[in-house]
């Protein structure tokens, strides 16, 4: 795939935080790099980088003192706030600034794993923003849904977007070594208070390997000569960093699921080495932004989990909405036939709606009566995820 030639097309939520930014702030979270500074500037009036002086990032001294000094640079209907919440008394000064100017003047809040973090220390903002989690590239954002090399182009780089637009192996390789470095070295020692980072580093080395089946903080304990409570201490960091994220199990009365089992996923897919656990990550990630997307501009309280009985059968994703589930997801690295398991949790269970997703071209059965086998592509956009 030719990643020069992808379309300069505004971000996904482009639109639902322009809304938003009429009536209140707006904060934009989610992983390092994943383009959230990239995504405010391109909100400016006429576009907008790094030097427009909308834009005011806390790490330049004199930006720093210009925000100190409440001196809003003027004729600017809108302002981007980034790495502010590193300020300690950032939530008092920024709703000060909206307070006195927000009917003139639309704030813009950016930042790391540490806004969504410190945004829930205090009840001072509460009502005076809405909060956007930005995710990695998907299929439809690629520009170029249905040619046949972009799934591979996305599941070879991942949708981190200077990966993904250069397509190029060495420095895809050194990215994932570098991003890595940072989020361990530097954003989780601002955020917890960690002693032995090499442990991290042999954890986070280890974990993609989880990917796809059900995680053994037991294992994990005994490979890190650690402690059971040190390992979940660990991997809750690394989820609140955007590392990764853990789905919990979905069980129905006629199904005896199981309960306490959890299954393991990377904001990156890239970073996971077999190919069908990358998939599987891959489409977990696909289906994370859906839920993300809906919850953020809608209200709606989603969830993603799996289900698992205790004889084996497995359905990798069930989304759910207010408690409901909305439709089900098995993922195969083939398409002759639909699996099973489906056909068995369909009957004992509400979950209304059966895919089963692969990465050739077959393309069968009816979701809403039995299990629809369809290629990844086709899925993606029938069902228009993000």
């Amino acid at each position: 795939m030719a990643s020069s030639k992808l379309p300069k097309t505004p971000r996904y939520l482009a639109d639902a935080v322009t809304a938003d930014l009429a009536e209140r702030m707006v904060f934009v979270g989610g992983p390092r790099q994943v383009g959230k500074t990239t995504f405010a500037l391109s909100l400016l009036e006429n576009g907008g980088d790094e030097s427009s002086p909308a834009y005011l990032n806390w790490d330049y001294l004199a930006d720093r003192e210009t925000i100190l000094a409440a001196r809003l640079p003027p004729r600017q209907p809108l302002l981007i706030f980034d790495e502010i919440h590193k300020y300690a008394a950032w939530r008092g000064l920024i709703k000060g600034l909206h307070d006195k100017h927000r009917s003139s003047v639309s704030f813009l809040v950016t930042g790391s794993a540490r806004l969504d973090y410190y945004r829930k220390g205090g009840d001072s903002l509460q009502g005076r923003y809405h909060y956007y989690r930005l995710h990695p590239f998907t299929l439809m954002e690629s520009g170029r849904p249905r040619a046949a090399d972009t799934v591979a182009h996305l599941l070879r780089f991942g949708g981190f977007p200077e990966p993904f637009l250069r397509g190029e192996e060495r420095f895809h390789r050194r990215w994932l070594r570098e991003h890595a470095a940072r989020v361990v070295h530097e954003d989780l020692r601002d955020l917890e208070q960690v002693r032995e980072v090499s442990r991290l580093d042999l954890l986070l080395a280890h974990l993609p390997a989880c990917v796809g089946s059900p995680l053994s903080v037991n294992r994990l304990r005994i490979l890190l000569q650690a402690s059971h409570e040190s390992v979940e201490r660990w991997i809750a960091a690394f989820e609140r960093l955007y590392l990764c994220y853990r789905l919990a199990p979905f069980g129905t009365p006629r199904i005896r699921a199981v309960r306490k089992e959890q299954k393991l996923y990377f904001w990156d897919w890239s970073r996971v080495a077999d190919p069908g656990a990358r998939f599987e990550n891959m489409v977990a990630g696909h289906l994370l932004k859906y839920c993300h997307l809906v919850e953020d501009t809608e209200g709606y309280a989603m969830e993603l989990r799996f289900l698992r009985d205790t004889d084996g059968r497995e359905i990798d994703f069930v989304v759910l909405r207010d408690g409901r589930p909305e439709f089900a997801v098995e993922c195969k690295s083939g398409g002759r036939r639909a699996s099973p398991a489906c056909r068995y949790v369909r009957e004992r269970s509400v979950i209304p709606r059966f895919y089963q997703v692969h990465l050739g071209s077959p393309d069968f059965g009816d979701a809403d009566s039995d299990t629809r086998v369809l290629p990844f592509a086709t899925f993606c956009t029938e069902l228009a995820l993000p």
